[in-house]
């Protein structure tokens, strides 16, 4: 009998993870995100799908956040409209979505200045390994320019977005 009770419970616990891990998919009716907006002042992604908010998600940004990214090094985040224009499975940084950054424009600012636009500009976990100071890490900046969220919240936003997906910045 005690066995039997054992195997229920089982049972009836992974259809409580199947149903939690399913809201997401079931709220955006099985589909992908339509825009990604970064407000840097509020330190927040949003998700949105047909002009509606889907989901919102604190973040943290580069150690030095406000204005346009300008060069590699600056630790700023680029402001303006990117697109997620690859995926990065097994990232230092748990899993990332490459963001366009530098476009042609920040590649002509930056050469008028003599100075290397940067790249490598993501949305992305935490550091591997540390993953379990999210909670911690989110309160402040501290990438090299990134936008970083927990490493949960970024499962959750690897469902939900595709290459390609337009990303508002704004300052």
């Amino acid at each position: 009998m005690v066995i039997v009770e054992a195997i229920a419970y089982c049972l009836i616990m992974h259809a409580w993870l199947l149903i939690l891990l399913l809201i997401p998919v079931v709220a955006l009716g099985g589909n992908k995100v339509d825009l990604l907006v970064v407000d840097k002042s509020r330190s927040k992604l949003y998700l949105k799908q047909g002009g509606k908010l889907v989901k919102e998600y604190r973040v943290a940004l580069g150690a030095n956040p406000t204005g346009h990214k300008q060069q590699v090094g600056d630790e700023r985040t680029p402001e303006g409209r990117y697109r997620i224009d690859y995926r990065l499975e097994n990232s230092a940084f748990h899993r990332a979505l490459h963001i366009s950054y530098p476009n042609e424009r920040d590649i002509r600012r930056a050469r008028a200045r003599g100075v290397d636009p940067g790249g490598q500009i993501m949305i992305h976990g935490q550091k591997n390994g540390y993953g379990w100071v999210g909670w911690v890490t989110q309160w402040f900046d501290w990438t090299d320019g990134c936008i970083a969220v927990t490493n949960r919240e970024m499962d959750e936003i690897w469902g939900l977005v595709e290459v390609g997906t337009p990303i508002d910045i704004l300052p």
